[in-house]
């Protein structure tokens, strides 16, 4: 069901996303340098542009770094255990992290999302409805969830875990 293929796909896809936006974030800043020095007459929207793409950047980053499984991590206990403990315990963070990824990104996510599209609020400067500049949280939550489920079943899959 959450075969290898699709995680492969999905990593491609958040990784393109990622680096599309590093660029565009590149680009931005850049022109709010090249306006603000060079031309004495700074670009109104490359602050609030830059600050919403970092946003952007930094959740799904995070719920691509995730999927990696090289978040940052405590491993003292998972390094000190092996085999069928280890497994176990690789489980039950993985749950742990599902549970957040559901209870605070996808379901909190969506209700600031849904708050800010029902009070119609929009960004100062680009005049963007914030509940789009938002909406990363929840679908990052999604990505955070689909990923751990693949790396719960990569743990059920495997037969023995050493160190």
């Amino acid at each position: 069901m959450f075969s290898i293929f699709y995680k492969n796909k999905v990593d491609k896809l958040v990784g393109t996303a990622l680096v599309i936006l590093m660029s565009l974030m590149v680009l931005n800043v850049t022109w709010q340098v090249i306006s603000r020095y060079v031309l004495m007459n700074p670009s109104a929207f490359t602050d609030e542009l830059s600050r919403y793409m970092l946003i952007w950047l930094g959740m799904l980053g995070a719920a691509y770094v995730a999927g990696q499984d090289k978040h940052l991590a405590i491993d003292l206990l998972p390094q000190k255990l092996t085999g069928k403990p280890k497994q176990n315990l690789l489980i039950i963070i993985n749950v742990v992290i599902i549970f957040f990824a559901v209870a605070v990104m996808v379901l909190g996510g969506l209700n600031l999302v849904y708050i800010t599209f029902i009070l119609d609020q929009k960004s100062a400067t680009l005049q963007v409805p914030l509940a789009f500049v938002y909406t990363i949280i929840p679908f990052s939550g999604l990505v955070v969830t689909y990923y751990q489920i693949v790396l719960i079943s990569s743990h059920l899959n495997s037969k023995n875990i050493s160190a």
